[in-house]
């Protein structure tokens, strides 16, 4: 299948770091993305089929927070919603290697409509990611 056959539109990101080596060690590394093209001040990563792009752009100002079911989420912030089994197994492995969680894996809004399993984290320059999981894949926009 080519880009153009796809069934669902892909997003493309991009978002400041200030070390792509350590970035290349977080999303190629950790988080296992593909590398795709880069140059010395960048780096395209396939992000389940998305084109996310970290580019070099030291001193970018850190997210806000927003108060969301108890947790204090921070804003901007991006990610994957992944079936629930791929997100414990991610748990699983960030825990391993010690990272150090915004909000810890846990399950949010149980018995509510929308019930997922969420968590998150910075990456090494500071941006905020969330990876979530849905009970009921069905509900993703339920209200």
């Amino acid at each position: 299948m080519t880009v153009h056959d796809s069934p669902v539109p892909r997003f493309h990101l991009a978002v400041p770091v200030d070390d792509l080596d350590a970035a290349r060690r977080f999303y190629g590394g950790l988080l296992g993305l593909e590398e795709g093209r880069s140059a010395d001040r960048w780096v395209d990563w396939n992000l389940h089929g998305h084109q996310f792009v970290t580019h070099l752009a030291p001193g970018v100002p850190r997210p806000a927070h927003n108060p969301v079911d108890g947790h204090d989420v921070p804003v901007p912030h991006f990610g994957l919603l992944l079936a629930v089994p791929e997100f414990h197994a991610l748990a699983d492995r960030l825990r391993a290697a010690g990272t150090a969680f915004v909000i810890e894996p846990h399950l949010r809004f149980e018995g509510e409509p929308g019930e997922q399993w969420t968590m998150f984290l910075l990456d090494p320059a500071g941006n905020a990611l969330e990876f979530k999981a849905f009970a009921d894949d069905a509900q993703v926009f339920a209200r």
